[in-house]
């Protein structure tokens, strides 16, 4: 017993919606079928030839990566090429790629809310905004009596949410009428009989994201044969969604001892520092991955200090210039979290599969 790709992507996807992405990016299922069923996925930062064996030694059915192992578009598959060879691995013994790039930096509760976390920053609000999400309103009639099951299915699915509160909805009393046709199953009324029944108009309001669950849950919970809804799209913004965070530290820090309690939150010999290291830090951008392109945005927005990876010896010239503290914890070492930040949600989401973390080393770079 395993189960569906379709339902892991869709658990994957309520995280980290796949309409979060960078145009640039390619993410989701890369390898593989949608209806294919697994039993055991093995999550990583890259899909390299060793992670494949790994993935192959340990049964695994399914890869979940960070890193794309399909970016650029491919003109060829030659099993004597490297992309061409994990391709065809992954192919001839049955194992689907799938992957969360920058979907997964710019979701909330992603890989950068995740390092934010770690590092014990408060308050984060987003660095580089890229993009509001389309709200819509649901309103959907429901027989008096039932009106609650209904409310708290959209609930469950991701509707009736505003700021912190939840089960967001208007209610008003009306009278529904219908007449069932020959082939129904009225739950109310008798076939070729006009029904007059107490009927409450259910509204609530609903992300584009979580717009499909929430009418698949709406109709599950609903009682009736066929429901009856509208969907209106809203002029309101939705939530914000973009790359990095700006956060706080409790109480300023001097720069050197904010950088060793990364290296020792991120278990690293070595991170680059760019600044004063005796002047002392308090708001705080963070970008994981490379994000040297950000220095500019961050001093803008008053940040004291970046901590990102890939930083090239004219970006630390600029961020000089521009007086803002650069930590350069590495890449890799930014977004090695992402293994464990995906295994741990998918064991809470109770899906029949088993899952597991690749130990498979794939820093490219050694600290002597």
């Amino acid at each position: 017993m395993g189960e569906k790709i379709k339902n892991i992507i869709k658990t994957m996807e309520t995280l980290a919606s796949k309409h979060y992405a960078m145009k640039w990016d390619n993410v989701g299922l890369q390898v593989g079928s949608k209806e294919a069923e697994v039993r055991k996925v093995i999550v990583c930062l890259d899909v390299t030839k060793e992670v494949m064996k790994e993935a192959i030694e340990n049964k695994a059915d399914m890869i979940i990566a960070h890193h794309p192992v399909i970016f650029s578009p491919l003109k060829s598959v030659v099993k004597e090429d490297y992309k061409g060879n994990l391709i065809h691995e992954a192919i001839k013994n049955d194992i689907h790629i799938y992957s969360a790039h920058t979907n997964m930096d710019i979701a909330k509760d992603g890989l950068n809310d995740y390092i934010v976390d770690k590092l014990a920053l408060e308050n984060p609000d987003i660095l580089d905004i890229t993009d509001r999400e389309k709200l819509y309103k649901i309103v959907v009639f429901v027989p008096k009596g039932h009106e609650d099951k209904v409310a708290d299915g959209l609930a469950e699915a991701g509707a009736g949410h505003i700021g912190n509160y939840s089960h967001c909805s208007f209610r008003i009393e009306g009278t529904g009428t219908f007449k069932p046709q020959e082939g129904t199953n009225p739950f109310i009324g008798k076939q070729g009989e006009l029904e007059k029944v107490e009927e409450i108009r259910l509204e609530t309001i609903v992300p584009q994201s979580r717009l499909a669950q929430s009418i698949e849950k709406m109709t599950a919970a609903h009682p009736y044969e066929e429901v009856a809804y509208d969907i209106f799209p809203l002029n309101n913004l939705g939530e914000k969604r973009g790359i990095g965070r700006i956060a706080t530290l409790p109480s300023s820090k001097v720069l050197s001892d904010f950088a060793k309690g990364i290296k020792e939150i991120f278990q690293l010999k070595a991170v680059k520092v760019t600044g004063d290291i005796t002047e002392e830090v308090k708001k705080i951008a963070v970008v994981n991955g490379s994000g040297a392109d950000y220095i500019q945005l961050a001093a803008a927005r008053g940040c004291d200090c970046l901590v990102t990876g890939d930083v090239k010896y004219h970006e630390a010239q600029t961020a000089l210039e521009l007086g803002i503290k650069v930590i350069d914890a590495g890449h890799f070492e930014t977004e090695m979290f992402f293994t464990d930040l995906v295994v741990n949600y998918l064991k809470g989401q109770n899906l029949n599969i088993e899952v597991i973390a690749s130990q498979t080393k794939i820093n490219p770079f050694n600290i002597l």
